[in-house]
């Protein structure tokens, strides 16, 4: 088992990445500000105008190590990443059933039960802890519909149901999230979701937490052997890391939304901190991502109880593990995919 999936996130404009040994040499300026041990890694997320040594990215792929390269803002644009491992008969099987529609359906239904139940949870625990600081009666209405729309899916379904499920839950629950603002509501107005470019601070906030949670994912379904841009809700798309983004959705709402939520309420980020664009796009700046990336990484290192398995287990290791139980539902050593479902 992997203790957690720790990644090294480098924001610093025109930083430069070597390998000095067996460690990741970060150089700023042509200085050494730091020496991370490669073995303690298991991601590299470089952001903007970062450069990396060929051998650091050949010894990043040997050691299983996958190196990422996104714009200032956070849109993807390469990976680096070794030979491909794990079973290839567990892949085959992964593409198979991709193929097939009513197993396509039945593992994106256990996704998606995973994401509405987390989301009910999400407004949930907010009727719980601020049901007299929020809109009650419409934060209510919107648990009632996950809740039905849960009921719907505890039968099987046709793929497009199961989709056209997914969007009526996602637009009840995106209706009320903006009532769980509770501080500067007006500078973190979600009037509903807009991106490529977000529009709004609370958009480009939780666009980026997707982003860095959307690469935790492809790294922990890499590491176990399955193919990320193969997926079953989300399908084929030249370039779309379908199957990661199929497994992204059960930590959504629990992981990226309650993270912006607390960072927003509790002022660890403000408005001044985001800037809008002549094109109308609002971006972080480079303060605040950093801000951002700590608070995520710390998150990641909080423990919670597996309701699957039983046992407590950091944040962190949470999509190594759902990638694990995908993995071993290929191998038929289960009888479906368990989705995480947080309680």
């Amino acid at each position: 088992m992997r203790t957690l999936l720790n990644t090294l996130y480098v924001t610093t404009q025109k930083s430069y990445l070597g390998k000095d040994g067996e460690t990741v040499a970060v150089n700023i300026d042509r200085k050494v500000v730091a020496r991370i041990p490669v073995h303690t890694l298991s991601g590299i997320v470089c952001f903007g105008n970062v450069g990396m040594s060929p051998f650091l990215m050949g010894f990043c792929a040997e050691k299983e190590v996958g190196v990422s390269f996104l714009t200032e803002r956070g849109r993807f644009l390469s990976r680096v990443v070794g030979p491909v491992s794990g079973n290839v008969l567990v892949r085959r099987t992964q593409y198979r059933r991709a193929d097939c529609l009513d197993a396509s359906a039945e593992i994106a239904r256990a996704c998606v039960i995973g994401k509405i139940a987390n989301s009910r949870a999400v407004l949930g625990r907010a009727l719980r802890d601020h049901g007299d600081r929020i809109d009650a009666v419409a934060v209510k209405e919107a648990v009632a519909r996950l809740g039905a729309t849960l009921k719907e899916l505890g039968r099987s379904q046709p793929l497009d149901t199961v989709r056209g499920l997914e969007g009526d839950a996602a637009r009840a629950y995106f209706g009320v999230l903006d009532h769980l603002v509770l501080i500067n509501k007006e500078a973190f107005r979600f009037a509903g979701r807009n991106r490529r470019p977000p529009t709004d601070a609370f958009n480009a906030l939780i666009s980026f937490l997707y982003t860095l949670l959307l690469h935790d994912i492809r790294s922990a379904l890499e590491t176990t052997g399955l193919d990320p841009a193969v997926g079953f809700l989300h399908r084929d798309r030249p370039g779309r890391p379908g199957l990661a983004l199929d497994l992204m959705e059960e930590f959504r709402a629990f992981v990226a939304d309650r993270l912006a939520l607390s960072l927003i309420n509790q002022k660890q980020v403000l408005e001044a901190g985001f800037e809008k664009m002549e094109s109308g796009a609002v971006i972080m700046t480079e303060e605040t991502r950093k801000a951002v990336i700590a608070a995520y990484q710390k998150r990641k290192q909080d423990e919670i109880l597996h309701p699957f398995l039983g046992e407590k287990v950091k944040i962190g290791q949470l999509f190594f593990l759902q990638a694990q139980l995908l993995n071993r539902y290929f191998r038929d050593d289960l009888d479906g995919y368990p989705p995480f479902v947080w309680r």
